[in-house]
């Protein structure tokens, strides 16, 4: 258990910086961030009120 705990401990390591050094991602285009609801709606009760 120890033997593949130390190979997966490499393993890890190893695959640090495989492709080279890290960049910074590229920035996007601001798009506009919110929410908009469109519709229509009702709440209430229907039917004959007992008397």
């Amino acid at each position: 258990m120890k033997v593949l705990t130390i190979f997966a401990a490499l393993a890890a390591l190893a695959g640090c910086g495989v492709d080279g050094a890290p960049t910074r991602p590229e920035k996007k285009q601001s798009t506009p961030i919110g929410v908009s609801i469109t519709g229509k709606a009702e709440i209430g009760v229907v039917g004959r009120s007992i008397r």
